[in-house]
């Protein structure tokens, strides 16, 4: 499902849009819009998650041996 919207934008954002239509970098004005929507959308969503992240700090069985890693000297393995 898809709804029609009538929205004001400055001249320059406009120019934008069609250069990217123009240079087929897009199929309509439409496509340029929902694109760039879609892109804040995940980009809200990734920001979300980073902030939960952030603050569910969990012990990773494997944070010893990463720290052990970041200490030790490279060798010759041969």
């Amino acid at each position: 499902m898809s709804r029609q919207l009538t929205v004001r934008l400055a001249d320059d954002l406009v120019e934008f849009i069609d250069r990217r239509v123009r240079r087929g970098a897009a199929t309509s004005r439409a496509a340029v819009i929902a694109a760039a929507v879609e892109r804040e959308c995940r980009l809200e969503i990734a920001r979300r998650d980073a902030e939960i992240l952030a603050g569910a700090r969990t012990g990773d069985d494997l944070d010893d041996l990463a720290a052990y890693a970041a200490r030790a000297e490279l060798t010759d393995l041969r």
